[in-house]
């Protein structure tokens, strides 16, 4: 009986590990996310989150799974959509430490002026004429994570690069 026990568990584990495999196939994971995803199935299997941090820490240590790689990622797939808050702040919700994120967006901050230009001309055709106008504008760069600075730079019509 308790070897039967044993071997379920070890077999639930195994197949929580092919799980977490199969998610880190498709796309990058960060650590948090990963857990999110495994967590409901590791409750379907009867296995304690213990168990979860554990494979967690197998793939890190195997560097099957890294926050760096994920951000690097992300980061590299919204640049040409969001501004640098925007990207920091969805990073933070997908549990990634502060230092990985500044790390990673001091690579970019350099061409942010320019991402933050195009992101703005995919928009608009023009500097606003009219004060509404330019309050449109303002609050659609903000929502994508664009700073006041940047905004004003843009906005004014000058070219900055």
């Amino acid at each position: 009986m308790m070897q039967n026990l044993k071997n379920s568990t070890e077999k639930n584990i195994i197949l929580l590990k092919k799980r977490a495999l199969y998610y880190l196939g498709k796309r990058e994971y960060s650590r948090l996310e990963l857990q999110k995803k495994i967590n409901a199935f590791a409750q379907e299997l009867e296995l304690e989150t213990q168990t979860v941090k554990n494979i967690l820490n197998e793939l890190e240590g195997k560097d099957w799974l890294s926050d760096q790689r994920f951000t690097e990622q992300f980061i590299f797939s919204k640049k040409n959509k969001y501004g640098l808050e925007k990207i920091r702040y969805e990073l933070k919700m997908r549990g990634v430490e502060e230092t990985i994120i500044n790390g990673e967006l001091v690579k970019i901050k350099s061409e942010s002026y320019s991402l933050a230009k195009k992101i703005w001309a995919k928009k608009f055709d023009a500097t606003p004429h009219s004060q509404e106008e330019r309050n449109k504008q303002i609050r659609f760069l903000q929502g994508r994570g664009i700073n006041m600075e940047l905004i004003h730079k843009i906005l004014s019509g000058k070219n900055f690069e």
